[in-house]
Order: structure tokens, then sequence, then C-alpha cells
């Protein structure tokens, strides 16, 4: 599997379809990152996708029949969480990838915040959502 940042092209923003979820990770009680694959140029790809916590209910409402039961599991989860950070894992044959089907994600590239003026840094693996499209 290869990274997403090291398939692209442009820092442009860009859209990413076929996209799985395969863990929520709870940073704190206001952020949340997603680590999530995409089928992109013939090969899947890794990325981590970071957002606020609300946006995460955006992403669990196109999560098709899993929609509801993963918004429980949140719930719970955040209503039994002591330590953060916090991981629901989605990587087994119980608990499968999550698919998003019909779904198209806006991301925006980032980059390090050390890097000096003049360099060009390779990007990181991790996105932020700009927004979602879903196909009707």
């Amino acid at each position: 599997m290869k990274l997403l940042s090291d398939a692209l092209v442009s820092n442009d923003d860009f859209f990413v379809e076929q996209v799985h979820l395969t863990a929520i990770v709870f940073d704190n009680t206001d952020d949340v990152t997603i680590w999530a694959t995409v089928f992109r140029d013939d090969d899947e790809h890794f990325f981590h996708l970071g957002l606020p916590f609300h946006a995460l209910d955006t992403l669990l409402r196109v999560a098709a029949d899993r929609a509801e039961a993963l918004a429980e599991e949140v719930a719970d989860a955040l209503a039994e969480t002591v330590e953060w950070p916090c991981l629901l894992e989605y990587t087994s044959d119980e608990r499968p990838p999550v698919a998003l089907p019909g779904v198209a994600l806006k991301l925006a590239v980032t980059f390090p915040a050390d890097a000096e003026e003049g360099d060009d840094p390779q990007p990181h693996n991790i996105f932020y959502l700009e927004g979602v499209f879903v196909r009707v």
C-alpha cells in the first residue's frame, strides 16, 4: 500500500473517491483523525484525514448501511473514554473497513510546520477535509 501524499502531482486541493475508513482516532474532545484508504491510479493508497469533531458526523451519515451503528459506536466510545487518544479500528472480518459509497471527499494538502523559507517540503500524508460530495 502506498502513501497518498506520494501520488500527488500538485499541491492544489483534490478529490478522492472509493474511500474506506480503517480507523477513527479521537485526539481530544475537539479533534478527530480518520485513517483511510483510497483506490487511486490503479493502486491502493493510505492517508490520514484531520477534521474538527463536528465534521465526523457528516462522514458517518454517508457510510450507507453502517451509518447508524457507527454513530452509536462513536457515542459509546466518547461516553466511556477516560484516556486520549481513543481508537476505533475497522480492519478485521468482524469490523471491516467502512466504505463511503458514492462519496467524493475534497482534500487539502498539508505541509510540515518546520519547513524553512525557500524549501520545497514534501507534503504530509495528513490532509484536511474541504468538503463532502455525494452522487445523486
